[in-house]
């Protein structure tokens, strides 16, 4: 984050402004808790961070979701209650954004709870009986869940938690780049070749009308 800073011209700082504070906060802890023969690698996502500011609820909900329903398939049993309310967090807060009645869940979310089915179960009573405000929100279960979730994948009995920490960081930035943007275009078509050949010829000469 201190490189973006340097990259976007601003002051020498890891809290930079051209960066969403959220995003940030997961680069940090992606960087501090990756092995320092894997950081490197690291740097190639900088210039992608760069430019991803906003005050939309949205973003903050997006990362928040993508780190939990990132984690909760991997980290140890006594985490993964507070990552299912993470997940279901951020899934209401989206719904209340959207306009949608409440307990909607994405394709993704219903996937990773259900890969830990007792503490789904258990996180959706706890839900049901909180109501969770945008306010409390984005100051303090958001945060949680990024820490929550890189804290539990670098704890996980994976063989490569520095991978699947890279992968959680590119793609919060693709998620954030969607969500204040746009989706990225398609590359444009290459145009058509004019046709050669007598039949071309015809049909690009001029037709002469006669009268009857």
């Amino acid at each position: 984050m201190e490189l973006a800073s340097y990259l976007a011209g601003e002051r020498w700082s890891d809290h930079p402004a051209c960066t969403h504070p959220l995003l940030a906060a997961l680069a940090r802890l992606v960087n501090d808790n990756t092995s320092d023969d894997n950081r490197g690698e690291l740097i190639e996502l900088v210039p992608s961070i760069i430019g991803l500011a906003s005050d939309d609820l949205r973003v903050d909900a997006q990362i928040s979701l993508r780190c939990a329903t990132t984690a909760l398939p991997v980290a140890a049993a006594e985490r993964q209650l507070a990552l299912a309310v993470s997940v279901l967090a951020a899934e209401e807060i989206l719904c209340r954004l959207d306009g949608v009645p409440s307990g909607r869940v994405s394709e993704r979310s219903a996937w990773a709870m259900a890969q830990v089915p007792r503490a789904a179960e258990q996180a959706r009573k706890f839900s049901r009986a909180a109501r969770i405000t945008e306010k409390g929100f984005r100051r303090y279960a958001a945060p949680n869940a990024v820490q929550l979730s890189v804290v539990g994948i670098v704890q996980a009995c994976i063989s490569d938690p520095d991978t699947l920490l890279r992968e959680l960081l590119t793609e919060a930035i693709a998620d954030c780049s969607a969500l204040i943007h746009g989706p990225a275009l398609p590359a444009p078509r290459p145009a058509a070749e004019p046709a050669t050949g007598g039949d071309a010829e015809d049909r690009a000469r001029p037709v002469l009308r006669t009268g009857l």
